[in-house]
């Protein structure tokens, strides 16, 4: 592979986007990728259901600010828009009252009112929750189903900072699928993991498993905890501020479980939000029948999820079977088919969803957002400033960055 102005470690939306603005500035690069195809966490596949499934992420978020969006349009692309309140609440295999579900929305308007005034040392989500006294359920979306961690690890100041994604749509075809449409043009050397950047002389070199590149900047995409399992070594070692600032934005989890049922829609609506509450926060969340397709969308968020990743695929479609179960009826067990659970807890080149601050780390981010010696930019979701954890704020990070190393490549050459 010949030697280049600018690396890009990644190609999935972040890496994606810094490519394409690379192209139009007519800048030489090498775009790399661990895994065998593009979109990193955006995946779709009809794969066991023969119709797309989002395996990675599968709103459009944000659509307002969301770039993805108008191109989803303009590609024919079905779109739903979704507002993601909650329209059936379980304690259990009781079902609350409308009263109650009110009284949850109530405690959501509560919690934000909370956030926006909160003052002093105390930085954990969960200790408003003690304050305000809002509804478990309320805790759930906001933490585990949201943010992908309990609401105890999650940081107020960088819930804070995230933006509101309303308006949300649900695709069709795929989210995944938009994202490699989009990236189908960008040159990227795929199965192509890099082990080691070097940055001791002028420029860096990177080693991967197909030879060395060098070049004058490297963008890397990657996640941080890729970053912080030492997937890739940095030569020199990077000054601690960036390897501290890895460990402080772990990765959250929110997992898929998805069941396909036939013959019967149980009395719910396409696209129904159902939540179910259960103690020690197994919650369950289910997108119900999208599109009307015969599934419903389990989701598990946080600690629960990672535990159900260890668990297994069967573990995981036992407990959704037996939650469904519980509400409907052992008669709907015929009516379960395929299945599947999603594992990015255990996708080398990923481990987990996507990043949120520790307690107290919220500045984490933006130690980040500063190159090293200006030749090791990062890029991404967990850098997205107030569209983080997003398909589409991972986009425009790499674009930012892009251009960063531009002007920094052409005040060099001054």
């Amino acid at each position: 592979m010949e030697d280049v102005e600018v690396i890009i470690v990644g190609a999935g939306s972040a890496g994606l986007a810094a490519a394409k603005e690379l192209q139009r500035a007519g800048k030489t690069f090498h775009l790399i990728e661990a895994m065998d195809r593009i979109g990193g966490r955006a995946w779709t596949s009809d794969q066991p259901f023969g119709v797309p499934f989002d395996v990675g992420c599968a709103w459009i978020h944000a659509a307002d600010r969301n770039p993805y969006y108008p191109e989803a349009k303009s590609a024919g692309w079905t779109l739903f828009h979704h507002d993601m309140n909650v329209d059936h609440l379980y304690f259990g295999a009781a079902r609350a009252p409308d009263a109650e579900i009110a009284e949850m929305t109530a405690a959501d308007a509560r919690l934000q009112e909370l956030i926006e005034a909160h003052q002093g040392p105390d930085d954990r989500l969960g200790s408003l929750l003690e304050k305000g006294h809002a509804l478990r359920a309320a805790a759930t979306f906001s933490g585990p189903m949201d943010f992908g961690q309990d609401e105890d690890e999650i940081s107020i100041a960088d819930f804070r900072a995230a933006a509101d994604l309303d308006p949300n749509y649900f695709t069709k075809e795929g989210f995944g699928a938009l994202v490699a449409r989009y990236g189908a043009d960008v040159p990227v050397s795929l199965s192509t993991p890099v082990t080691r950047i070097g940055w001791r002389g002028p420029g860096v070199s990177v080693e991967t498993a197909k030879g060395t590149i060098r070049a004058s900047r490297v963008i890397v995409t990657t996640s941080p905890a890729v970053l912080a399992f030492e997937e890739i070594a940095f030569d020199p070692l990077l000054p601690d501020t960036y390897i501290e600032a890895f460990f402080d934005l772990p990765m959250g989890m929110l997992t898929k479980i998805p069941v396909e049922i036939k013959g019967t829609r149980l009395g719910l609506e396409p696209f129904a939000d159902m939540l179910i509450e259960r103690h020690a926060r197994h919650d369950l969340y289910f997108l119900c029948f999208p599109f009307d397709l015969d599934l419903m969308v389990g989701f598990v968020g946080g600690d629960f999820a990672w535990e159900m990743e260890a668990a297994g695929t069967e573990a995981g479609v036992d407990f959704v079977t037996d939650r469904l179960a519980d509400i409907f009826g052992n008669d709907i067990r015929p009516k379960i088919g395929r299945s599947m659970m999603t594992r990015w807890g255990g996708e080398r080149y990923v481990r987990g969803a996507y990043a949120a601050a520790r307690p107290g780390k919220a500045a984490a981010r933006q130690v980040l957002m500063e190159p090293v010696a200006e030749r090791i930019y990062f890029a991404g979701e967990a850098l997205a400033g107030p569209l983080i954890q997003t398909c589409g704020g991972a986009r425009l990070s790499g674009e930012a960055v892009a251009r960063q190393v531009i002007a920094s490549l052409e005040a060099s050459r001054a």
